[in-house]
C-alpha cells in the first residue's frame, strides 16, 4: 500500500489536501481516506526564461483545470510549470491557476527559477542567488477572493538552506523585489530599489506568497542575467535576457537535474 494521490478541493477558495491510500486486491484497486492537511508529495519546478534553451526531463504533458483558469504542467515523478507558456508576458501570467495547479498535481515542496537583475555592483551577471526574503511594487495575487484570511508570507529557510548546499556556487542571502513588468525599470526606480533589495525580478513574489497561501514550502534560484538599468553598459532588452539564458543553458540544466535527483 502507498500513498499515490492527493486530492486538493476548492470550496470558497479554500484549498484542503485529502490523502487517498491506493490498495491493490488482485485485480481491483480500492481507495481509501487515510487523513488530510501535509503528506509526503512531490517536487515542483517552476521555470521561466532561464530554462528556455536546457533540456528538461520527459514527462507527461498535461492540462490542468483550476477554479482561476488553465494552465499546462509537465507531470511525472515531478511536477514541471514553465510560467511564461505560449509566450505569455509576466505581467499576464496567471499565477492563481499556475500555483493552483501545482497543488492540484500533489506538490508540496517548489523550487523556482527566475530571472533577475542585479541591483549591487557586487552581483555580476551570471552570479546564482537565493534569495531569503521579498518585497513587491506591484500587487500580488491571492486565492483569497471570498474570505478574510491572513498567511504569514515566506520563503522558506529550511529549503534555502538545504538548495544553497545543493548549489554551492549560489549566495544564500538577499532581498528579491518584484516589479510589475514587462518594461525594464528606470534609472530612478533602480537607484530608490537598491536601498531595499539586491537583485528585482517579476514573477517571485507572487509564487512565494500564493505557494504560501496553499500550504507548499517554496524557495527560488535566481540566476542574474543583467546589472539593472543604470548599472551597467548593455543596452537590456528580453533578447539580451535570452543571450545570457542560452550562454548558462549547460549550468541551469546541471543544477535543475541536481535538484530533481535530490529533493524528488
Amino acid at each position: 500500500m502507498k500513498i499515490t494521490q492527493v486530492i486538493s478541493a476548492v470550496a470558497d477558495n479554500l484549498f484542503v489536501r485529502v490523502c487517498i491510500r491506493e490498495t491493490n486486491i488482485g485485480s481491483k484497486k480500492n481507495y481509501s481516506f487515510i487523513g488530510s492537511g501535509k503528506c509526503e508529495l512531490m517536487l515542483g519546478i517552476i521555470g521561466g526564461t532561464s530554462l528556455l534553451f536546457s533540456t528538461l526531463p520527459e514527462l507527461k504533458r498535461d492540462i490542468v483545470n483550476t477554479p482561476f483558469g488553465m494552465t499546462e504542467l509537465l507531470t511525472g515523478d515531478i511536477v514541471i510549470l514553465m510560467r511564461h507558456q505560449n509566450g505569455i508576458p509576466p505581467h499576464r501570467i496567471n499565477h492563481r491557476a499556475n500555483l493552483a495547479a501545482l497543488a492540484l498535481a500533489g506538490v508540496d515542496t517548489i523550487v523556482a527559477f527566475g530571472s533577475t537583475g542585479s541591483l549591487k555592483t557586487s552581483i555580476p551577471p551570471g552570479s546564482l542567488v537565493i534569495p531569503t526574503d521579498y518585497l513587491s511594487m506591484s500587487d500580488i495575487p491571492s486565492i483569497h477572493d471570498h474570505t478574510i484570511e491572513h498567511v504569514m508570507p515566506e520563503i522558506s529557510g529550511d529549503l534555502a538552506r538545504q538548495l544553497s548546499r545543493l548549489v554551492p556556487a549560489a549566495t544564500l542571502g538577499g532581498v528579491y523585489v518584484q516589479t510589475r513588468g514587462p518594461r525594464i525599470e528606470t534609472v530612478a526606480e533602480v537607484q530608490a530599489l537598491a536601498k531595499i533589495a539586491d537583485i528585482v525580478g517579476m514573477t517571485v513574489a507572487s509564487e512565494a506568497t500564493l505557494a504560501c497561501e496553499l500550504g507548499m514550502d517554496f524557495c527560488a534560484l535566481c540566476t542574474v542575467d543583467n546589472f539593472a538599468h543604470g548599472l551597467g553598459t548593455e543596452v537590456l532588452s528580453y533578447d539580451h535576457i535570452l543571450t545570457t539564458s542560452r550562454t548558462y543553458r549547460h549550468r541551469t540544466e546541471e543544477i535543475l537535474n541536481t535538484i530533481i535527483h535530490t529533493l524528488q
